[in-house]
């Protein structure tokens, strides 16, 4: 008789087992087992690719679950501690029944039972226990932990519990033996208890890891998860290397007195047969008015909206567009553009901003017409077979964008419409990626930071980078691997743990709508913030035929919204940014020039350099960039830009190529192009022809191999008539297909391209037209955001445009325009929410501006304004308008509040003071009055700012100082900003760098070896930089690394995972320490021999580190004195020496560093 693994834990019983589902259906194979079970914990994560990984190996799969079962209710918290919060219970499906139950029992352990673990309890399980067969676990189930603390009695009341849930002959007592001496206990136990009460038992092996040499690696994971080291020794361990795949002559060596026991495994397997449905849609119905079906309801709503887009049509689009609706109804997706069109429709009508569109999509006039896109696919000439078509089997896909803030309306909307059982967000796995890996078992082993880092680096950052294409491609790392055996064992450990799932998140857009209940089809769970969301991830879900959508918010619409209200409201310009000149010149300018800052997908710094060279003439120009501008595709630059600047020198290697190529000056840039091709020269369909795109950039050998005698010629089966046939001789026609096949992998989707070029140019024309608007427009979509708000201050300073300090008379919750200014928002300020700025803005509207502070807090100490948003309000400059300076109102607001607080409470108490007998006119010989003292220094002023609205507004403590700080640093903050198209900084790993600027921060640390080291944020006029300053160089600086210290600091570049780089320190320079040249003017030789006697006694008594230079006016001569006369050039040196040769003739010069 065979045997099977029942209780296997598969990678996705997340940091607990390591076992890659594929090895593991191969290793069962190689061990000619005709089954195995998947049972992680307490979830189903992984049970369709472990589904379709033991099919793939002729392995039959067995469905399961090692659920969690509370003690009492599910819904109970705390009410037993420790060990028995929970217990352990292994379920399988037996048929389908058992696994739609087990979904829903799953689901319920996460939306009902979830306290430290996703917990069902015994009403779960007696409600959904049909098709469902049930072991009893390890020794952290009911039944076993019972028996281990001697409580027969109880563990009898268990198993029978179980057996009446399950009926007889669905529950099974489990043997396990990884040499754990409690086991062989509880074994003989479970075998007594089976004899009394008939319940037969099953032998399992406990998987978490696929062979006995990863008990190491296995051992190492269970540190990530728990934050431990190896070396810890209190931790939480699998001890003993006994939790692997083992082959059934093992299993039955462990258990010669219970080989029935093993026998009932493969029985249980044999009765197990669970089949999933792949690619059969599940749509929900869309509910059309009456009258109408869903066919006749989508050809009205295209008909009208042909009307709208080209009122001028002949005829000749309407075919298309008959066409494409005879694609979608023919495939099923009738409902499917009803239900996007639906909530477009919603949000267009309720002004949330939608985009032009995303993807594919963009292809279809069908998409066009309903308004689900806004760009023409006509006039730029997109494909629908890149979206749609009879050959492609999976469902089409239209993801959109909204305006960031109001997102959540569209998703509210759709939950509102469909039921919230049929509205789920998607779930998203974290992985131990190449990198990551490499540090979290670092960090696991306890290896020295610095080491565990170098190596790190040493991997490529490559998209799909894996440890074993890195120690081909890196020959640091290739080196240090060979040569270093603690490098050896921290790689080699890595790459079987590499990949494995970290930890769940939720998708960031994706929303599944299903025809009814999603637990019908997937099992659900909550992500970290309470949303529920399904276990199996977004293409998991398309291939189950459920309708999965992206709800993307993209901050740039809501900029653009922003900016046109603020355009209406301040210039009374109703601006309809769909409608604006695409092909303005002055605008196409702009873009041309590089000074894209907030420009979408134009404001990297590479981007900006490529726009200046490209100096686009029209959209397709920038369509085109966005296309370029990435890995792989910007080896096509060049011959793009010349292409473009000499058009004379664009050649065609076919006549048919030209109409297909010209708008790209020769280049292929698009899929769309390689379509056209493919259909031009070959006479594919665009059906077919999407087919063999896809196939090119997924490099499929033997399918482009077919493809390329098919293309050259022909294939009159298949009805592809070739090129041969179509007069391209078959050299050019190899040559063709093998420039297509380079290109096809990088070739980016045109549609997509448009739509994002759309938004790009919208911006940049808001930036050109109404740059006040759109920069406020701009900072307030980045105001929790210290870095980039510095950033974009610059930009509008170079530009030319004053920024103001908050104001509550006139400021909003944003950024807004005050004259030819911009008004900073006041809710950037610390402690004051949105709810403070509505209630300022709402007493503003309804009883006019604030005269004064005393009637700022008499009008407002109601409305949740406090002793500290007061202060705040002060030292940010937003009470600036009222009269008195900053450090009168710091002075009085205490006592200010005070009074005003204590006369509304007499108020309330019907109490009345003595300012109540006042006459009105004399009121005011009794208000607080301010004391008269100066306003603070303007450093202090700033220092308030930096306090209270995170950066600085009015001014920076650098501006004095920029002239010498652009002359001596190297790099500035924003250089160490990865960029997301590159992925790369600008700063380079590894370089150095000099930067200087303000110490804004500091944070010391005390290392293992007991010195002391400091992390420093130095801010300069870009933005900040953190510092790392090693034991070494911090005892050297200490006294200079304070906070408001202006210093330059050399070092060493260091990117690691995050988007912003590090500076590791290496040497620190005061501004005020920086090396002077101190020249000394002479008229003449003659000058020189009289006065130089008493400037050389002068030099003498002062000794330093500051060069000092001799220049005689007359015969143009220099002369730099040896270093032993170097001086200290300070202020009483220069006094001194000007009384000699008067103040013209004495001049100190600030010299740059040197890196």
């Amino acid at each position: 008789m065979a045997f099977t693994h029942l209780h296997v834990h598969t990678e996705y019983s997340l940091l607990d087992g390591s076992s890659k589902i594929k090895e593991l259906a191969a290793r069962a194979k190689e061990l000619h087992m005709d089954s195995m079970a998947i049972t992680d914990h307490g979830a189903m994560y992984g049970v369709i690719d472990f589904y379709r990984a033991a099919r793939e190996e002729g392995v039959k799969p067995i469905i399961g679950c090692e659920v969690y079962v509370a003690p009492g209710s599910r819904f109970d918290r705390e009410t037993v501690s420790g060990e028995d919060r929970y217990y352990h219970l292994v379920l399988l499906a037996e048929n389908n029944k058992g696994y739609e139950n087990l979904m829903k029992i799953v689901s319920r352990g996460f939306l009902d039972g979830f306290y430290y673990k996703p917990r069902v309890d015994y009403e779960i399980l007696e409600t959904y226990h049909e098709g469902i067969i049930s072991l009893s676990a390890c020794l952290a189930g009911e039944v076993q932990k019972y028996l281990e603390r001697g409580q027969y009695q109880q563990a009898k009341e268990a198993a029978l519990r179980y057996e009446r849930i399950f009926g007889k002959g669905n529950f099974f007592l489990e043997l396990q033996d990884h040499g754990i001496p409690a086991q062989k206990t509880v074994n003989q136990a479970l075998l007594r208890l089976s004899k009394e009460l008939d319940i037969e038992l099953v032998a399992t092996n406990d998987i978490h890891y696929t062979f006995a040499e990863d008990a190491a690696a296995h051992d190492i994971l269970l540190c990530i998860q728990t934050g431990k080291k190896v070396t810890d020794e209190n931790r939480m361990r699998y001890e003993g290397g006994q939790f692997y795949c083992k082959s059934e002559e093992e299993m039955r060596a462990l258990f010669p007195y219970a080989q029935d026991a093993l026998d009932n495994t493969h029985k249980i397997a044999e009765r197990c047969n669970v089949e999933i449905e792949f690619g059969v849609t599940k749509l929900p119905k869309f509910e059309v008015p009456e009258g109408y079906d869903s066919w006749g309801y989508l050809n009205k709503l295209c008909a009208e909206g042909m009307e709208r887009r080209y009122p001028e049509n002949d005829g000749t689009l309407r075919e298309r567009l008959e066409y494409e609706l005879n694609v979608i109804h023919n495939m099923g997706y009738v409902d499917y553009f009803l239900i996007v069109w639906d909530f477009i429709h919603f949000a267009r009508s309720h002004n949330i901003m939608v985009g032009p569109g995303r993807g594919s999509a963009a292809g279809s006039i069908v998409a066009y017409c309903l308004e689900i896109t806004n760009i023409d696919p006509i006039r730029y000439n997109l494909l629908f077979e890149r979206f749609l078509n009879p050959e492609r089997v999976s469902m089409p896909d239209i993801d959109i964008d909204f305006c960031y803030e109001r997102r959540q309306e569209v998703i509210d909307y759709v939950v509102e419409k469909y039921g919230k059982d049929q509205v789920v967000q998607i779930v998203t796995f974290g992985t131990l990626a190449a990198r990551g890996v490499v540090r979290d078992v670092g960090r696991a082993l306890d290896m020295p930071y610095a080491k565990c880092d170098a190596i790190a680096k040493a991997i490529p950052k490559d998209l799909g980078i894996t440890l074993e294409k890195a120690l081909k491609t890196s020959p640091d790392l290739k080196k240090a691997y060979q040569e270093d055996g603690d490098v050896k064992y921290l790689i080699d450990m890595s790459m079987r743990l590499e990949g494995l799932p970290r930890h769940t998140s939720m998708h960031a857009a994706g929303v599944v709508i299903s025809r009814t209940e999603v637990d019908n089809y997937v099992p659900l769970s909550r992500a970290q913030d309470g949303t529920i969301t399904t276990q199996f991830t977004m293409t998991t879900l398309e291939e189950l035929g459920l309708l999965k959508m992206d709800f993307l918010g993209l901050r740039t619409l809501t900029v653009i919204q922003n900016a046109v209200e603020q355009v209406k409201k301040n210039q009374g310009v109703t601006l309809d940014i769909d409608k604006i000149d695409f092909n303005d010149k002055q605008v196409l300018d702009s873009i041309g020039t590089g000074k894209d800052d907030g420009v979408f997908q134009l404001e990297s710094s590479g981007m900006k350099g490529f726009m200046k060279e490209l100096k686009p003439r029209n959209l397709e120009d920038i369509i085109a960039g966005i296309s370029l501008y990435r890995p792989g595709p910007m080896d096509f630059i060049p011959k793009y830009l010349k292409g473009k600047n000499q058009q004379a020198s664009v050649t065609y290697d076919c006549p048919q190529l030209e109409p297909i190529l010209n708008s790209t000056y020769g280049c292929i840039v698009y899929q769309e192009q390689v379509m056209q091709i493919v259909r031009d020269l070959a006479g594919y369909t665009l059906g077919r022809s999407d087919l063999v795109r896809r196939a090119m950039s997924k490099k499929k050998a033997s399918v482009m191999e077919k493809e390329r005698q098919n293309f050259v010629y022909g294939n009159d089966e298949e009805g592809v008539k070739g090129c041969m046939r179509n007069g391209i001789d078959e050299k050019t026609a190899n040559h063709i297909f093998d420039e297509m096949t380079d290109f096809a992998s990088y070739a980016f989707n045109k549609s997509h391209a448009a739509c994002y070029a759309v938004v790009a140019y919208q911006t940049a024309y808001l930036k050109y037209y109404y740059p006040k608007e759109f920069m406020a427009a701009l900072m307030t979509s980045v105001i929790d955001n210290g870095n980039k708000s510095a950033e974009y201050i610059l930009t509008c300073r170079q530009m030319g445009i004053p920024i103001l300090p908050p104001d509550i008379n006139e400021g909003e919750s944003g950024f807004t325009v005050s004259g030819d200014a911009i008004r900073y928002g006041l809710s950037a300020i610390k402690s004051v929410g949105r709810s403070v700025v509505d209630a300022i803005v709402a007493e503003r509207t309804a009883n006019g501006p604030f005269r004064t502070m005393d009637e700022f807090v008499e009008r407002m100490s109601n409305k949740e304004v406090n002793r500290r948003t007061l202060e705040n309000f002060i030292k940010s400059g937003a009470l600036d308008s009222l009269p008195g300076n900053r450090r009168q109102k710091v002075m009085v607001a205490p006592e200010m509040l005070e009074q005003k607080n204590k006369e509304k409470k007499n108020t309330m108490e019907g109490q009345m003071s003595l300012f109540d007998f006042v006459p009105e006119e004399e009121k005011h010989n009794f208000q607080i009055t301010f004391p008269n003292v100066k306003e603070y220094e303007r450093e202090e002023l700033l220092a308030f700012e930096k306090e209270t609205l995170g950066i600085y507004v009015s001014g920076h403590p650098l501006e004095q100082f920029e002239t010498l700080w652009r002359s001596c640093v190297t790099a500035v903050s924003s250089d160490f900003v990865v960029d997301e198209e590159t992925e790369r900084a600008k700063a380079e790993d590894n370089s150095r760098v000099t930067m200087g600027g303000i110490i804004t921060g500091k944070v010391t640390k005390i290392t293992r070896t007991n010195q002391m080291m400091a992390f420093i944020t130095i801010e300069d006029l870009a933005g900040a930089v953190e510092v790392l300053v090693f034991p070494k160089d911090y005892e050297k600086n200490r006294e200079i690394l304070t906070e408001e210290s202006k210093v330059f600091i050399s070092g060493r570049v260091s990117i690691g995972e995050d988007q912003e780089g590090k500076l590791i320190c290496e040497r620190v320079t005061p501004f005020e320490k920086l090396p002077k040249q101190l020249w000394l003017q002479f008229e003449d030789k003659a000058a020189y021999d009289k006065a130089i006697e008493p400037v050389m006694s002068c030099l003498k008594g002062n000794e330093g580190s500051d060069q000092v230079v001799i220049w005689l006016s007359k015969e143009r001569a220099k002369k730099i004195l040896p270093a032993n006369w170097n001086v200290c050039c300070d202020r009483a040196l220069l006094e001194e020496l000007t009384k000699i040769l008067g103040e013209k003739n004495v001049r100190a010069v600030q010299k740059g560093l040197k890196v």
